[in-house]
């Protein structure tokens, strides 16, 4: 049986990477899917005005308190380029690999950006602060721990979203700091719009979106990860969080008869390739409806497991719809 990586190395890549990155703790229900997704509420399309500020508290109620509105904004995990992106704003620097996406800054723009140097999990903090930032924004279970030698230099932004809501509060709330509000609102009714469509016309097919990069391989969840968490409006989506340990096996994803299968594959080191070719080598792989009709969808990672904003977002859902036909 193949499993599914741990919570901190899903973390590692949505936000990266994702979970911890692309994501917060979910439920811990230890029981299989079963069954179709209760229909979820629709989507409103009303957009409330955003106000201007200098101070506010976020969308998770974390203070965020500055002397000016940012000019100088590094980013250590995609959400922050994703919103910068949509309020018109290129990060002064970045350790996400989100704008070379041609639906973002695309990949000679990108290289414009500086790159923080550490990786997503250990920034180095010398070099951030060497950007002379006016507000560093990362996710919160992971770059938490550089608040303190952040402290009086710069200051520090800690997120952490766990669903599509909370990327739009933030979205929000930096529109408010930035005064980027017309950008913000534009940006959200793009976003609450293109949701309630694919709302309107749910596809009875049943859907999987697994991540992973060789032998092991995770099922995303409603609970855990914000793309997902958009599934359940579009699609039959019978999975849920089985907590810190918890993992699918392929016999389990077999049972429910996936008709389509989005995959994102990560990468870990020296590993190459394509997941959805790893796992061609199981036997099982082959009888899943989805591969034995070329239902099989490789999708990006940056945007599907690290994004998380309304720009990654709505590309999921544009992805995501057009396959479900």
């Amino acid at each position: 049986m193949l499993r599914a990586p741990s919570r901190f190395v899903r973390g590692w890549i949505t936000a990266a990477v994702v979970g911890s990155v692309l994501a917060g703790c979910g439920s811990s229900s230890g029981e299989p899917a079963s069954g179709k997704a209760r229909p979820a509420a629709k989507t409103d399309v009303t957009v409330e005005p955003i106000k201007a500020s200098t101070e506010l508290t976020d969308t998770k109620g974390v203070k965020v308190s500055l002397k000016k509105e940012p000019e100088r904004i590094v980013c250590l995990f995609a959400l922050c380029d994703d919103i910068l992106t949509e309020l018109g704003i290129v990060p002064t620097a970045t350790n996400s690999a989100l704008l070379a996406h041609p639906d973002f800054l695309g990949e000679e723009k990108a290289k414009q950006v500086d790159v923080i140097p550490g990786g997503f999990i250990a920034p180095e903090v010398e070099a951030i602060l060497s950007h002379k930032p006016d507000l560093v924004i990362g996710l919160g279970d992971t770059h938490g721990k550089l608040a303190p030698a952040l402290k009086g230099a710069t200051t520090f932004w800690a997120m952490q979203p766990e669903s599509w809501e909370d990327s739009v509060g933030y979205l929000r709330d930096l529109a408010a700091l930035t005064g980027r509000t017309a950008e913000g609102e534009k940006a959200e009714k793009t976003f609450r719009t293109k949701l309630a469509a694919a709302e309107k016309a749910p596809s009875d097919k049943t859907a999987l979106i697994i991540y992973g990069s060789d032998e092991n391989f995770g099922v995303a969840t409603p609970e855990t990860d914000v793309a997902a968490g958009l599934f359940p409006k579009i699609a039959d989506y019978p999975w849920k969080s089985r907590g810190v340990e918890g993992s699918y096996s392929l016999e389990e994803i077999l049972a429910q008869d996936v008709d389509v299968l989005f995959v994102e594959t990560l990468g870990f080191g020296d590993a190459d390739g394509r997941l959805s070719e790893k796992l061609a080598e199981n036997p099982l792989w082959g009888k899943i409806p989805a591969v034995k009709n070329g239902d099989v969808h490789e999708v990006n990672s940056e945007v599907w497991a690290k994004g998380r904003g309304t720009r990654s977002l709505g590309i999921v859902l544009d992805e995501a719809t057009a396959a479900l036909r």
